[in-house]
């Protein structure tokens, strides 16, 4: 049966549940039965739970068994292999993650996760990030206050094997995505500084996309981050900088689009952070990015760039500008790009293009930024929201049409 089920082309997974084998395999997982007998019949069930969601509803009556199985008193590889099963059907959705929840799988899969055996180690954690996945914050916050979760994460992402940070990676992932008390646990121990190295050492993609997310979350999720820990000086905070232009430069769209919206969070902490993104090899690669990259790139480049020209102001006044951040990003050709986000569909884009012809208008020097502007057809840009359904969009546009392109411009030239 687990040979059948094993194949990769067609597994017979629908003809093996309508014949009734999972009742079957729920007898041959009980306690007693030899390992052998006890693995193949968690292998085979854990191949119908990756088969298509009403098969993997038939595992219902298996999950107290696969759960029992954790536990010490079975074999560490009927545990491992009943863990992948649970995995499987936690990925479902949310329905079997709570099923698994209310019948107590969170404890046993951790203590997997805690196990010196990288194997059984890594299938643990790669099931745990399907159970905690979401969408309610109640059981990320469980499983970081379990004890010894912390010190198991940071020890499997410090040894060698990329296949157990990869999944752990993941766990840092969820955790951080959904539990403050995690972010909070997580920035202040050495899994910031072991997920930039992992960004700076490894060329592989399956663990630089965990670790670039994990290390947005944390940089989005907790001001101690970006305040106390990424320091302006600190050696860590150069490496963290090095990771992220590295992924800016990758072929992958995930990459790109999560490192420029990590850098985003970091533009808009201090002027002393954003001194040190601009100096850097990542400001021209963002100004490529905003003009040329897939939509949702551009959206979160744009982001960056238009923390790097301003620093707030005081209540509710426009913000300050940093002249010298402005015009460099201007004169290497951010502003089509901008102006392009003027003219989209999405309504949040369209506000940080017109956000960012704001701050050009009001602090080029010179007076030359209305006609930088009209250069790029910018005015036409704004012009599509003279009428538009969304008030705040439509004031906006039309001050500053008004403002800078009223019956005065071009009387001085």
């Amino acid at each position: 049966m687990r040979h059948l089920l094993s194949q990769s082309e067609v597994p017979p997974v629908d003809a093996a549940v309508k014949a009734g084998v999972v009742p079957l395999l729920v007898q041959y997982l009980s306690f007693g039965s030899p390992n052998e007998q006890l693995l193949e019949a968690a292998w085979c069930l854990t191949n119908i739970a990756a088969g298509e969601p009403e098969e993997t509803k038939s595992l219902l009556p298996a999950l107290p068994l696969l759960i029992a199985h954790l536990g010490e008193k079975s074999s560490i590889l009927v545990a491992e292999q009943c863990a992948w099963a649970i995995g499987n059907v936690a990925g479902e959705g949310a329905e079997l993650r709570s099923k698994l929840l209310a019948q107590g799988a969170l404890r046993p899969l951790t203590h997997l996760m805690l196990s010196n055996k990288g194997s059984t180690a890594r299938t643990a954690a790669w099931a745990l990030s399907n159970l905690i996945k979401g969408p309610d914050p109640k059981v990320a916050n469980e499983l970081i206050e379990i004890d010894g979760v912390p010190n198991a994460i940071i020890r499997n992402l410090e040894k060698a094997d990329e296949e157990l940070a990869t999944e752990v990676a993941w766990v840092v992932v969820y955790l951080s995505a959904l539990s403050e008390r995690a972010i909070s646990l997580i920035v202040r121990s050495s899994v910031p500084q072991l997920l930039i190295g992992r960004l700076l050492s490894s060329d592989n993609l399956q663990l630089l996309i965990p670790a670039l997310r994990g290390l947005g979350n944390l940089v989005a999720g907790d001001g101690y981050m970006v305040d106390s820990l990424l320091t302006v000086g600190n050696n860590i905070t150069g490496q963290a900088l090095s990771g992220l232009i590295k992924c800016l430069k990758s072929d992958n769209r995930v990459l790109r689009k999560e490192a420029s919206w990590a850098l985003s969070n970091i533009a808009a902490g201090s002027f002393e952070h954003k001194k040190l993104i601009f100096a850097s090899e990542a400001t021209p690669l963002l100004v490529n990015l905003i003009a040329n990259a897939q939509f949702d790139i551009r959206k979160e480049a744009a982001y960056t760039l238009g923390h790097l020209c301003v620093v707030p102001a005081r209540s509710a006044e426009p913000p300050n500008i940093i002249v010298e951040h402005l015009v460099s990003i201007v004169d290497g050709g951010a502003l089509p790009g901008f102006i392009n986000l003027v003219r989209s569909a999405d309504i949040e884009s369209a506000r940080l293009g017109l956000q960012f012809l704001e701050l050009v208008m009001r602090g080029y020097p010179n007076g030359q930024g209305p006609k930088l502007v009209e250069m790029e057809d910018g005015i036409d840009a704004m012009e599509r929201f003279q009428f538009h359904e969304n008030e705040v969009m439509r004031n906006m546009a039309n001050g500053l049409v008004d403002k800078y392109f009223g019956e005065d411009y071009g009387l001085d030239d």
